[in-house]
């Protein structure tokens, strides 16, 4: 069953605990750039780098988080970030175990910082 929009941006925000400008500095380290599934485009760019940009998009493009603002391309897109981060979170412990491990670094490309509460 599809999760309505609403239920999706609500967590989207409870999910994505890092802000716009946290996430950017983020990408901008090397270890972001060395945890999931590289693009098949050749870019050398992994998925979850790739998503971590658009999220600093739809956060930036709407910072007070009304849900009328969001665009179809964001839902859609805050849609797979929820369900990548849930079942990730659900699966691996290791993430708030090891803040260096390859898990949470690629939670952290998707804007979910597990050591933050």
């Amino acid at each position: 069953m599809v999760k309505d929009k609403q239920t999706v941006i609500e967590e989207f925000n409870e999910l994505v605990n890092m802000s716009a400008s946290d996430l950017e500095t983020w990408l901008k380290e090397g270890s972001s750039e060395s945890a999931g599934w590289s693009k098949e485009d050749g870019s050398g760019e992994t998925i979850g780098h790739e998503s971590g940009r658009k999220i600093i998009e739809i956060l930036k493009k709407n910072p007070n988080k009304a849900p009328d603002k969001y665009e179809q391309d964001d839902v859609d897109h805050m849609r797979k970030v929820v369900a990548y981060c849930k079942r990730h979170l659900a699966q691996e412990g290791k993430a708030k175990q090891d803040p260096d491990s390859k898990s949470a670094r690629s939670l952290k490309n998707w804007g979910h910082d597990p050591t933050k509460e």
